[in-house]
């Protein structure tokens, strides 16, 4: 028998001496062979019935092992945890962890939950740095980014924003240090880590990580348009390090682009002869990018315009909406465009998922929300607000006498109800007025 094969018996030998010990199904559950058995670490289930002694076999490693014990009797003198603190603390040694490649480390970092980013920058200045390393950047690229986080603003503290992470389900109120005093910033688009922000008065752009301290104010725009802009972001490439652009559009068909590598904004090719204007924007609508192409949603005659980044190139699709279609937007997932709408019929009030149809150019239904939950709408005057689109959808619904915050789930079709956000330093529970979704990456700079 080659080696190869005897090692599979071993193998295959302690599994079923594991399979063994942890079967439920036995008549007798906590009995085991009284011969020893040796364990490379310790169990949660030895904590009650059975006790761990740390022993050393010749070659020098360190081994637990497991004796039976009396169901009656229990050793307390000799604290597992304490042996565990013993080898805890040997583990740790500084000699041994200072040769630890460098290139793990940063890879088990970057696969830290994305509320650790929040505290782990504050244990040593090596960590804190980074966050501008180029190879932990990479890391961070590579781990795989399931869900977004949700950047919004509200109707009651208007100057500070809050984060929703959909993993924790909960709120992170923050603020950004680096604006001046009682400065109002809208969040109207994102990509690859960073987000959007208009001021009120709809003059400046801004650029930021909201899980970091990077910042960035746009130069002046070359038009002053002082009335309001619809707002498009997309990368350049599958990172922000490529760079980024900014698109801005207003009805009377003014528009400009803002390309982070040349800090500049500049003017695109001008609106064919074929759409008419000015332009009856849907500002209630976000914008949705699929690969290099920015779409936005307007009304009268009702459809979208796409505008190409790469080639310059605008372009109109005229779409009937659906009936009794009040508040709505456009999202996206895997490619397909989507429409997100409140339908009012009387006093019945229910939200539905519509899916472009590329060669017919129409509205199909695809989903809607549970008829339990559309009850809860039944004769309210309700208003619809949808924050990002990225996988993920967060519905604010509000009325006179309503608050409430839903979430769908564009892969599994699951709709899920969203704690309440309120203020940090007591109960008040804050409206969301408006925001966008975002994916965080901590490396991600503005």
């Amino acid at each position: 028998m080659d080696e190869a094969a005897v090692l599979r018996q071993v193998v295959g030998q302690i599994q079923e001496l594991c399979q063994l010990f942890a079967s439920p199904t036995l008549d007798r559950p906590h009995q085991i062979n009284p011969s020893r058995l040796y364990f490379l670490e310790l169990n949660n289930s030895l904590e009650h019935d059975f006790c761990g002694l740390l022993m050393e076999d010749k070659s020098g490693q360190k081994m637990v092992e497991v004796l039976e014990s009396s169901p009656c009797k229990r050793l307390r003198k000799n604290n597992p945890l304490k042996s565990i603190a013993t080898i805890s603390s040997d583990m740790m040694n500084q000699q041994i962890w200072k040769d630890f490649p460098e290139d793990l480390f940063e890879a088990v970092i970057a696969r830290l939950p994305t509320e650790s980013f929040f505290r782990f920058r504050t244990v040593c200045r090596k960590w804190n740095s980074l966050l501008s390393s180029s190879t932990f950047s990479q890391q961070i690229a590579e781990v795989p980014q399931l869900h977004p986080w949700f950047y919004a603003v509200t109707h009651e503290n208007i100057t500070k924003g809050v984060m929703y992470s959909p993993i924790q389900r909960k709120w992170h109120h923050i603020s950004i240090s680096f604006l001046p005093a009682k400065t109002v910033l809208l969040p109207v688009a994102s990509a690859g880590g960073l987000v959007c922000f208009l001021d009120l008065a709809h003059k400046n752009f801004y650029v930021s990580n909201p899980l970091t301290d990077s910042f960035k104010e746009l130069p002046p725009r070359s038009y002053r348009v002082w009335s309001r802009v619809a707002v498009g972001m997309i990368l350049n490439a599958k990172t922000v390090s490529n760079g980024y652009k900014i698109v801005w559009l207003g009805c009377n068909g003014d528009h400009e682009v803002y390309d982070s590598i040349r800090n500049c904004w500049t003017h695109c090719a001008d609106f064919p002869p074929s759409i008419n204007l000015p332009l009856s924007l849907n500002f209630r609508s976000q914008t949705v990018s699929i690969g290099s192409t920015i779409y936005f949603m307007h009304a009268e005659p009702n459809g979208i315009l796409a505008y190409d980044v790469a080639t310059g190139v605008w372009k109109q699709y005229l779409i009937p909406s659906p009936p009794h279609l009040t508040d709505h937007t456009l999202a996206e997932y895997e490619g397909q465009i989507l429409l997100v709408g409140l339908v009012t019929k009387n006093a019945a009030t229910c939200i539905y998922i519509w899916e472009m149809q590329k060669m017919t150019l129409l509205w199909k239904e695809v989903d809607r929300m549970p008829n339990i939950w559309c009850l809860e709408l039944y004769g309210k005057h309700v208003r619809m607000t949808c924050l990002g689109n990225h996988g993920l959808l967060m519905l604010s619904l509000r009325s006179k006498r309503m608050n409430r915050l839903v979430m769908y789930n564009l892969s599994t079709k699951e709709w899920q109800r969203v704690p309440e956000c309120s203020h940090p330093h007591g109960r008040k529970r804050q409206t969301i007025a408006c925001g966008t979704a975002f994916h965080p990456f901590p490396t991600a700079r503005a």
